[in-house]
């Protein structure tokens, strides 16, 4: 498997290994329970979602409906998906950092004085929702710029593909930063380096949004991408020195 697209593959092994389980639990029960009480609603508002989407097509492009069928679903999905993820994100960022913490240490036998505990890790919530929120207002501004897009006739067929690749990026970068806040690097700092080496972090990204959609895997793929962007940021982010491949 290609090298730039298997760190999410590696980040679920990750999860076995027995000095890293302890710090998959809280995170992995947040993310059960975020996505067991939405994903129900998501479903439920596709289908309204889809037929508004197509309600609005002009009528020259009607017969279009068979391609935007999919389209569609990819369109919702990528938006339910990405707000689950973010609101899931959001609860348990300290633990997020605590098991990026635990998996560098793992890679690399060095300590990393960081959060150390669960109980710093909780006393460390207010800086870690601060990160989120700088997160969620990065996202909003091309969300922004996205959704004014979707309303232009020749574009917005493939608006679908747009949102996904919004969210793929955010995922890159919100499963990336864990590392990087661990390390006391600014946001700023950290989408230098993510921007950087995009010819393997957006792949991350795909990946990790692809599986935000599928049932089950879903449900492990927090800290399976927590695991697997702190790799990321081991072997390729870490150096600052990155570039396109």
């Amino acid at each position: 498997m290609d090298s730039n697209i298997n760190y999410l593959v590696r980040g679920f092994k990750m999860l076995r290994e027995p000095g890293i389980r302890p710090f998959v639990i809280l995170p992995l029960l947040v993310n059960v329970l975020i996505f067991g009480g939405l994903m129900t609603l998501g479903f439920e508002l596709i289908g309204g979602g889809i037929a508004a989407i197509l309600a609005w097509l002009p009528e020259w492009l009607s017969f279009l409906s068979w391609i935007l069928w999919p389209l569609a679903v990819v369109l919702v999905l990528a938006i339910a998906m990405y707000s689950f993820s973010t609101l899931a994100n959001i609860i348990a960022a300290p633990f997020n950092g605590l098991l990026a913490e635990k998996v560098e240490e793992k890679l690399t036998g060095k300590e990393v004085e960081a959060r150390e505990s669960f109980a710093s890790a909780l006393a460390s919530f207010p800086r870690s929702i601060w990160r989120e929120v700088q997160k969620l207002g990065y996202y909003l501004s091309f969300a922004l710029l996205v959704l004014l897009l979707s309303f232009i006739p020749f574009i917005s067929p493939f608006s679908g593909v747009l949102w996904f690749l919004l969210g793929a990026w955010m995922l890159s970068l919100e499963y990336c930063d864990y590392a990087m806040d661990n390390r006391g690097l600014s946001f700023k700092e950290s989408k230098r380096r993510i921007k950087a080496a995009r010819g393997s972090t957006l792949p991350f990204g795909i990946m990790v949004m692809a599986g935000t959609m599928v049932p089950i895997v879903n449900l492990l793929i927090m800290p399976a991408a927590v695991c697997g962007g702190t790799i990321l940021w081991v072997e390729k982010l870490q150096s600052g020195q990155t570039t396109n491949v």
